[in-house]
């Protein structure tokens, strides 16, 4: 065989074993790349698994206290044949404002059998709370005390002691302490807040408050009707008052 013979065959040898090294990178490049995706598709099905398993613990059935009203969103005071609707949160302070100045002339409206008040606690200020979801635990302890008879007392105990704004809120220790003073002392009431038992109550009044086209609180509503003070404004208690017996005829 001539030189160049040989050179040809040597450089043909190259080119054929290069091409089979080329051949097998790609095919470990391959199954690693399949190795890969499997063990991201295996990593995102267990960290699903994680997730959807922590949400089934964490999520509480609806539970609907046997004692409200409105959808089973509400709790009654009184039965007079004018229905005035309050929705309010735990952690706004121009509720407890509106509490202050007119919660006494509208239980004394409710006592003459002239309204029946309706109580809506909902959850619109969680955010205000660092992330304690103070609302929603407060609202959930008011259904509580609701189906132990005390709703009014506790309803007036959290907003004597209502905390701040951004703060983390009162803790379900101090809850249950605020209602053990008005004389919610079973265990079922401390089971229930600790528990979160109407957590998702609290959520359903407050989705039928966003329903119903509100998104402040307080809210008053007179058989129906909306009532605001100037511009928009939380209403007084004769503006309220004057509504009341406007639609009583």
């Amino acid at each position: 065989m001539s030189k160049g013979s040989r050179d040809r065959a040597d450089k043909a040898r190259r080119i054929v074993e290069q091409q089979r090294l080329a051949e097998r990178r790609r095919t470990v490049t391959l199954w690693t790349s399949v190795a890969v995706v499997a063990v991201l598709i295996i990593a995102g099905v267990i960290g699903y698994s994680m997730v959807s398993g922590k949400d089934e613990k964490t999520q509480t059935a609806l539970v609907t206290p046997s004692v409200a009203v409105d959808e089973g969103t509400a709790f009654a005071v009184g039965s007079g044949p004018v229905t005035v609707d309050l929705y309010e949160d735990f952690m706004c302070p121009i509720c407890k404002n509106f509490e202050s100045a007119s919660s006494a002339g509208l239980r004394q409206l409710a006592t003459a059998g002239k309204v029946t008040l309706r109580y809506h606690v909902v959850s619109i200020l969680d955010r205000a709370s660092n992330g304690t979801e103070y609302s929603t635990r407060s609202a959930g302890a008011a259904a509580a005390a609701a189906e132990e008879g005390k709703f009014t007392e506790f309803h007036d105990a959290l907003y004597a002691d209502q905390p701040e704004e951004n703060s983390d809120g009162l803790s379900n220790a101090k809850i249950i302490e605020i209602g053990k003073s008005i004389g919610l002392t079973s265990d079922k009431f401390a089971e229930a807040v600790n528990a979160g038992m109407y957590t998702a109550w609290a959520t359903k009044a407050t989705e039928t408050f966003s329903a119903r086209h509100f998104n402040g609180t307080p809210t008053i509503v007179v058989n129906g009707t909306q009532v605001t003070g100037p511009q928009d404004s939380v209403p007084t208690l004769d503006l309220i008052t004057q509504a009341v017996d406007k639609a009583a005829g």
